[in-house]
Order: structure tokens, then sequence, then C-alpha cells
């Protein structure tokens, strides 16, 4: 049917009301004794026609159905992007929010270090408010809300137990 799509809908309502009109006249002309050898052709073609046509007429009728069922759903499609668009809104506001939250602290946090770097003193000793800034980074959150460890400690004890014990050096000739 969708080849005949181009046709208007006129042309099977006529198919339609042809074929009722020649059935109809064919079995009103089989009295007249002329034209009564050509009441049953009539008749076949008047019953083919309107056959022809309520198949038509059924599919136009779908047709009708399914496109108010697809205005009816682009409806729904429309509304539903413009919800999709308010709540993508919402969504990009929460994370610049967010990520401004994120830097505004990194800030912060870097300040602070900054500072207290310059109280460190020569040896290399790591303070506690430089850990507790540490800390405060790496747990997400603020630096009064982190504990501070009640000792300093010195970065070359750590370096010295952060090397690789290399135990092929004691079979070396000395």
């Amino acid at each position: 049917m969708w080849a005949l799509n181009w046709l208007p809908d006129i042309v099977f309502h006529l198919i339609l009301i042809a074929g009722v009109l020649l059935l109809l006249a064919g079995w009103s002309l089989r009295r007249i004794p002329l034209i009564s050898k050509y009441s049953i052709p009539m008749q076949i073609v008047g019953v083919l026609l309107t056959v022809l046509g309520i198949w038509y007429e059924g599919g136009i009728a779908k047709d009708r159905e399914w496109n108010i069922r697809v205005a009816e759903l682009e409806v729904k499609v429309a509304e539903a992007e413009a919800k999709a668009a308010n709540i993508n809104t919402r969504i990009v506001e929460r994370v610049v929010t967010k990520t401004r939250i994120i830097k505004e602290k990194g800030e912060t946090v870097v300040k602070y270090i900054d500072r207290e770097v310059k109280i460190a003193d020569e040896s290399c000793k790591i303070t506690p408010a430089v850990i507790k800034a540490h800390d405060a980074a790496a747990q997400n959150k603020a630096i009064d809300e982190v504990t501070v460890p009640g000792t300093t400690v010195n970065t070359s004890e750590i370096d010295r137990a952060a090397q690789p014990k290399r135990p092929w050096r004691d079979f070396l000739p000395k």
C-alpha cells in the first residue's frame, strides 16, 4: 500500500462507490433483455471493486489512527525533551557548583600549605600543621575537621627506610 500513498484518498472512495454502483447496476439491469448478457461481468467487476475499495478504506482508517498516535507520541517526546533539558540544566549547575567548591577548598589548602612550608625549618622536619593539611586534602575535608598528630616526622628517617635493601652487596669482596 506504500506505493499508492501518492494517490489522494478520494480515488479509493470513488473505487468503492463505483464498485457498489456496478454491483447494483448488474442486479437491476438483469431484467433488460439486451443488457442482461452484461449483468454477470458487471456484478463480478462490481464485487471486485467493492472489495478493493473496502480494503483501501480500512487501510486509510488505520493510517489515520497511526497518524493520531504518532502525533500524541511526538507531543510526549517534546515534553520529555523539555523536562530533560531542565534536568540537564540543574545537573550542570550542580557540577559547576561542586567544581567551584572543590577549587576553593584546593586553593585554601594550597595557601595553608604554602604558609606552613615557610615555617618549616632547615632540617626538613614535617610539622603537624603540614600533616594536618595533607590529611585534610586527602580526605576532602576542611582543615579544622582533621585531628593533628602529636609528633613531627623527620623525612631523612623516612628516606632511609624507603631505600631498597640490596642483599647482593653482602657477597661483594671488601
